[in-house]
């Protein structure tokens, strides 16, 4: 058995044949109401029908409807000129019941507007048009050309009485119809738009995120002398101040603080564009962690903080992802920027999810700031480059986790990630 709803709704010829299989649906609910319809108005109201010939039509509906169904198990793709044709034919057959039930006086005759409706909705207007004039085409000739519907025998009902019955009963359909596969064909092609937009969002967000990786490329390159620069003058400054030892721990600390931005300037040469795996190794989640709370405290170290790690033990084993720790460190930063008080930390995890929030003391997110954060280049500090925030997410994103930005009670922000552990696992060699 086939699932078109797993098809892609980005696709337009996918999503052809989801409106297909709604089709084959529409027809066997069509049979069995013709049919029934049918056989009560030939035997319970005695109105004699040509059933041969009425019977003929039904079962070559149903073979056609067979092979639609064998033809969608086979080639889930459809083209919008294949759909046009199922419909064309539907329009064809309700076109020859028509003919040998009272063409234009039958009061199912309104039904033509359904694959016009169904046409309008889903295929490109040219379509649209076709249909409408294949439609008013066979309703014309219905009204010089069919067989007349034989009077009424019975003396509870008149042909007129038949005839608004007939019309109520018609539009019931009709309505019933076009709720069921119209508005869903609507659904799915509301679905598809959101999935384009989708993708369009993510095709600029990669390509700015293409752009800021040339311009780390092209920062790493110009910055590498002006730091190696540095490293020789402040070396040298230890050597001339010897007999002050309180100015040597602050030029030690300025060299420290030289030798961890060339170390991550070569990452950003060595490794900007490798995979997921790009430094090699493995690392327990709370080694990890402790690991990204080490490097940032070298990078800070006047800032306070306290952390808490809880989770199953012994802890999963995840790749240590390079990106990721740089995610962190970010959110890390600007925590310690907002609030001059202790930048608190937690990590916990479970068979599902990596979850690492950073709060702090400062003034929290306004309305405004939680609706623009994550946005390139917007940013509420002086000396911001609204950067930061936006590659947390892209990274964060890529491992198919959340950002969530949330007010502390008493004053100050919450930095919660929601990541899948099942992206982040070490897989076993």
């Amino acid at each position: 058995m086939f699932d078109i709803h797993t098809l892609h709704l980005n696709n337009p010829a996918t999503s052809n044949a989801l409106d297909l299989k709604r089709i084959f649906v529409l027809r066997n609910i069509v049979l069995v109401t013709v049919s029934t319809i049918i056989i009560l108005t030939h035997y319970a109201l005695s109105l004699k029908l040509p059933l041969t010939h009425l019977m003929i039509v039904i079962v070559l509906l149903i073979i056609v409807n067979i092979l639609t169904f064998i033809r969608l198990i086979h080639h889930p793709q459809v083209s919008a000129a294949e759909f046009f044709f199922q419909l064309s034919m539907d329009v064809l057959f309700l076109t020859l019941l028509l003919y040998y039930t009272g063409g234009s006086t039958n009061p199912f005759v309104s039904l033509y507007l359904l694959p016009l409706v169904i046409v309008a909705v889903t295929l490109p207007q040219v379509y649209a048009w076709l249909m409408a004039a294949l439609s008013v085409s066979c309703y014309t000739l219905l009204m010089f050309f069919y067989i007349p519907l034989p009077h009424i025998n019975s003396g509870r009902f008149t042909n007129m009485d038949l005839h608004t019955f007939g019309m109520w009963f018609g539009f019931l359909i009709g309505v019933c119809l076009i709720v069921f596969v119209v508005a869903k064909m609507a659904n799915s092609l509301r679905e598809r738009d959101r999935t384009l937009a989708q993708a369009r969002e993510k095709s600029l967000r990669d390509e700015h995120l293409v752009a800021l990786g040339t311009l780390a490329t092209g920062a790493a390159h110009e910055l590498g002398t002006p730091l190696a620069t540095m490293a020789i003058i402040s070396k040298d400054m230890v050597h001339d101040n010897t007999d002050s030892p309180a100015l040597i721990e602050k030029i030690k600390l300025l060299r420290a603080q030289i030798d961890r931005c060339k170390d991550t300037l070569a990452i950003l040469s060595d490794r900007a564009g490798q995979a997921k795996a790009e430094s090699g190794c493995s690392y327990a989640i709370d080694q990890y962690l402790d690991d990204v709370l080490t490097q940032w405290r070298l990078m800070r170290p006047m800032a306070g903080v306290k952390f808490h790690w809880d989770g199953n033990q012994p802890a999963p084993q995840i790749v240590a992802d390079n990106s990721l720790r740089q995610a962190f460190i970010n959110i890390l930063n600007n925590a310690a920027d907002a609030s001059i008080n202790t930048v608190e930390v937690e990590g916990h995890w479970d068979p599902e999810q990596l979850v690492f929030e950073v709060r702090d003391r400062g003034t929290g997110f306004n309305p405004v700031t939680r609706e623009n954060a994550g946005i390139p280049f917007y940013t509420t500090k002086t000396d911001g480059h609204g950067l930061g925030l936006y590659l947390v997410q892209a990274i964060v994103h890529r491992f198919g986790g959340h950002v969530k930005l949330l007010n502390r009670e008493g004053g100050g922000a919450c930095t919660r990630i929601e990541l899948p552990l099942s992206r982040l696992l070490a897989i076993p060699a």
